[in-house]
């Protein structure tokens, strides 16, 4: 144990003497009161802490004291289902402690001692194994069967191991080294875990969101940030990937967030239904709120924390989708500590490492084969959200996140007040995964997937065009297949792009139904550019098609196969009907 004492508090910095054989990241407790901290800096016994709780009524000369280890989270059975904050206590447990705020100093087992799991072993006895092996299981909850790793730094043969009820305290198997093997194991949250390889990007993340399924998706282990000004939509939209996203498991850090938004969170996910299995959605989601009343140090902890969780369920060879809310916040957090330490300051006052602490962030993304005998590959997808202060896209935090980031999903006030949601811009968002995709959408989602895709995109780029010159000159100077186009463009826009994350039917669009919806949208288009020369432009408006289209995004998922084949054939009959 090694105990020192305060000698100068600077906000959530504290400086103590007397640390000798401390280490950089080794974990500390403050004062009389044992508020949790970490160690930043280190000159000879001289040490600043960055302490994760309010530092008000710490003295000088108060006592801190360390076992000279790392922060390092808990791992095991139980993670799923559980609300923590940034240092990984568990707040529901602390309330019934503490009440509605959290006490200084208030502690709690990340994972619950007293519960028996049923393990199952997979392992037998005689058996080699060492780190990444799988030596058994455990239900965790209805959706996600709970594999036992063997943890880093662990080999032999089992001697022991038998199926049985067990706590997290009570060993499972036994090697010959006399080495005992839990349920838990801890890990050190700034370390990545390790795996054999990474493997190219070929799978998207399928988030039922129209705008990123087909024009701007992510591939799984891959990354995507989604920046935009305030009350454009950027947690709403994370939200909806966070319910609907094809991810085995979800982890929601609410980093720096309103208390309102994140209350939000907590009250509603508990109450959601999983799409894919018919259970609550926590049966398969972790929840991280740290919100901007608790203490600013926390913030940066509790990114660390969140991905570190969804490294441990990809080394089972789960894929894992991260949403980070926001990055701005958790950069605030690291432009505060380092002015209380009195770093040179970057740009805005940001530290200069900022750019490669954000690299590292990102880079703990990927689709991995993972360490043991079973070669499982597992991944893990980022989404962070950034908050430019006036949505100037410019500013440190955006610009070296689109250095790293595969996919880019800007948000636009103005379509945000003018009621289009997802605000996300398709002129100015793009993703760097299609290349990577393109087989996939051509084997699964269709052979013309990617086409229609483009074309989509062009009608959009030629209206973007044509709207500079109505604004000069009028819509009535243009021609009338410039006018189809403009029309054709708002039915994409209004009636594909936009999705209402709040309806039960248009919250979620499965690949299948989207792709019927771009033939529909097209095929609908060709036609009335064929009737041009034969009625006139009045006429094709009255069309009844252009209604039809605009409903069909409310046709039940589950009719989507019967329905649009149909829909597609009364279409073109109908076009057929006009032109006669």
């Amino acid at each position: 144990m090694i105990i020192g004492k305060i000698s100068r508090i600077s906000g959530p910095v504290v400086h103590a003497r007397g640390m000798e054989g401390i280490k950089i990241r080794d974990l500390v407790r403050v004062g009389e009161l044992g508020l949790v901290g970490e160690v930043i800096e280190v000159k000879g016994d001289y040490v600043a802490i960055q302490v994760y709780e309010e530092t008000d009524g710490l003295q000088v000369g108060e006592p801190v004291k360390s076992d000279g280890k790392p922060f390092l989270a808990e791992l095991g059975p139980g993670l799923l289902g559980m609300i923590y904050d940034g240092i990984q206590r568990p707040l529901e447990a602390i309330r019934d402690q503490t009440g509605s705020f959290i006490a200084r100093g208030a502690t709690g087992d990340p994972l619950d001692r007293t519960k028996r799991w049923h393990f199952v072993p997979t392992a037998r006895r005689g058996e080699h194994v060492s780190h990444g092996d799988v030596i058994g299981w455990v239900q965790e909850t209805p959706a996600i069967q709970h594999r036992i790793l063997v943890p880093e730094g662990v080999s032999g043969k089992i001697v022991t191991i038998a199926e049985g009820d067990y706590t997290l305290d009570e060993p499972v198997a036994e090697l010959d080294t006399g080495q005992q093997l839990f349920m838990k194991q801890l890990w050190p949250i700034r370390r990545p875990r390790p795996i054999v390889q990474k493997i190219a990007a070929g799978v998207p993340l399928i988030t039922g969101q129209r705008i990123f399924d087909v024009f701007f998706p992510v591939a799984k282990g891959g990354s995507a940030i989604v920046p935009g000004p305030f009350g454009s939509g950027k947690t709403v939209t994370q939200q909806a990937l966070a319910k609907w996203s094809d991810a085995d498991i979800v982890v929601y850090i609410g980093c720096g967030e309103r208390g309102n938004e994140m209350t939000e969170v907590l009250t509603e996910f508990p109450h959601l239904e999983d799409p894919r299995t018919g259970q609550p959605l926590m049966h398969r989601t972790v929840l991280i709120a740290n919100t901007s009343n608790m203490p600013v140090a926390a913030r940066e902890t509790s990114i660390y924390t969140g991905i570190t969780i969804a490294e441990y369920y990809r080394d089972m060879g789960y894929d894992v989708a991260l949403m980070a809310d926001s990055t701005s916040r958790w950069a605030e957090a690291l432009r505060e500590i380092s002015g209380r330490l009195e770093e040179m300051p970057g740009e805005e006052g940001y530290p200069p490492y900022l750019a490669s602490r954000i690299a590292e962030f990102y880079e703990r993304a990927g689709r991995v084969i993972c360490l043991g005998r079973d070669k499982r590959s597992g991944s893990v997808t980022v989404i962070g959200a950034v908050s430019p202060p006036g949505g100037d896209f410019s500013e440190p935090v955006t610009q070296n996140s689109l250095r790293i980031a595969g996919a880019f999903w800007g948000l636009d006030a103005r379509l945000a007040y003018s009621r289009h949601f997802p605000a996300i811009n398709w002129l100015t968002s793009y993703s760097l995964y299609l290349d990577a995709l393109q087989d996939w959408y051509t084997q699964n989602a269709g052979p013309d997937f990617l086409e229609m895709r483009r074309e989509l995109l062009e009608i959009l780029q030629k209206e973007e065009e044509l709207k500079k010159i109505v604004q000069l000159v009028g819509r009535e100077s243009l021609s009338e297949p410039d006018k189809l186009l403009l029309d054709i463009a708002r039915t994409i826009r209004d009636d594909f792009l936009r999705q209402n994350a709040f309806h039960e039917i248009d919250a979620y669009c499965p690949l299948k139904k989207q792709y019927y919806m771009m033939k529909a949208i097209l095929m609908f288009y060709k036609a009335c550019q064929d009737m041009l020369s034969q009625i006139s432009y009045e006429e094709i408006r009255k069309l009844p098609g252009w209604e039809h289209l605009s409903k069909m995004r409310y046709t039940p998922n589950d009719q989507t196969e019967s329905f649009f084949p149909k829909f597609i054939e009364e279409l073109s009959a109908v076009s057929q009907e006009a032109v006669a």
